[in-house]
């Protein structure tokens, strides 16, 4: 039995390695300041034994023995890391130095969530793992965005000063159950304003566009990620089946036979306009892939905000 510490544990896709990581026999410690994380969440597995749940700031120093930390903890919607830029981007910093220093410590294996927008506005397209990006060091979204580069670089100087056994892996846009109905990205909100028949918000002319990977795909890549020796990343995990934001709206309110009506404003600061990863490196070295399929995965999810809203 491996003692495993998730932080941002009681969130939307730290709730979801919490169960699967005790499903598959470990002790497994979650800690969250609840930020954007809720008991909701995980108070199913408060009776497990083996599961505990500590309310704490990763920005602040904790010493908990450990064999691996999966390093969730930060918000991931524009609309909550931009409430508290200056938070956010300590959480980054900050909170994966404590975290590294906590693993250099234990001996432990430590894996950083990292994500996506380390490409920023891409010019390459799709992205794949060797491309640098092109970020806005400036900008609303720049506390994200440079926070999570900055835990890449601070992951791979551990590596090289400590040899502390690292693991990165960039997380493209991922959706499913349990995401914060006051989420605001695009899946959470689109569904959401179907469901209740209101206008859809499109952004720009909605030619901009995503690809989405369903939370238990995304979870069961982090954990291939941690379980493969020798092999770092950064490795992207998501889904490349890409789609225009306004084909997404059309498909949304179809499936959820609304009388929603699309409405369009003004694109973000900053807001990418293409995202797709190359999975190449994840399919050769995890041997990995998506399982659940849009369609499906959208279902589950329109069936999981109806039970909510």
């Amino acid at each position: 039995m491996k003692r495993i510490i998730v932080t941002g544990g009681a969130g939307f896709l730290g709730s979801y390695l919490c169960e699967r990581l005790l499903n598959e026999g470990n002790k497994v410690i979650s800690v969250d300041n609840y930020f954007t994380g809720s008991n909701e969440n995980i108070k199913h597995m408060h009776s497990n034994p083996n599961f505990e749940y500590i309310r704490h700031d990763i920005t602040e120093p904790i010493f908990i023995e450990c064999d691996e930390i999966y390093n969730f903890a930060c918000p991931a919607s524009p609309i909550h890391y931009q409430k508290n830029p200056i938070a956010t981007f300590k959480t980054n910093v900050l909170g994966i130095l404590n975290m590294l220093n906590l693993a250099r410590d234990c001996n432990a294996k430590i894996l950083q969530a990292s994500t996506s927008e380390v490409y920023g506005d891409p010019l390459e397209h799709p992205q794949n793992e060797k491309y640098w990006g092109h970020v806005n060091p400036n900008g609303i979204r720049s506390c994200y965005d440079e926070g999570k580069r900055s835990a890449e670089t601070l992951m791979m100087d551990y590596k090289r000063m400590y040899n502390t056994d690292i693991k990165i892996i960039r997380i493209f846009n991922t959706y499913g159950p349990k995401m914060n109905i006051e989420d605001g990205r695009v899946v959470s909100n689109f569904i959401v304003q179907a469901l209740k028949n209101e206008d859809i918000t499109v952004y720009g002319d909605g030619s901009q566009t995503r690809s989405f990977c369903y939370a238990t795909d995304l979870i069961d890549g982090a954990i291939k990620t941690m379980n493969k020796d020798n092999f770092t990343g950064p490795v992207n995990l998501g889904n490349d089946y890409e789609m225009t934001i306004l084909d997404f709206a059309k498909n949304i309110i179809e499936m959820t036979n609304s009388k929603s009506k699309i409405i369009y404003k003004d694109l973000p600061q900053d807001d990418p306009i293409k995202r797709k990863p190359d999975l190449t490196l994840a399919k050769k070295e995890l041997k990995w892939d998506n399982q659940v399929d849009l369609q499906m995965g959208i279902k589950n999810t329109i069936e999981y905000f109806k039970t909510i809203i």
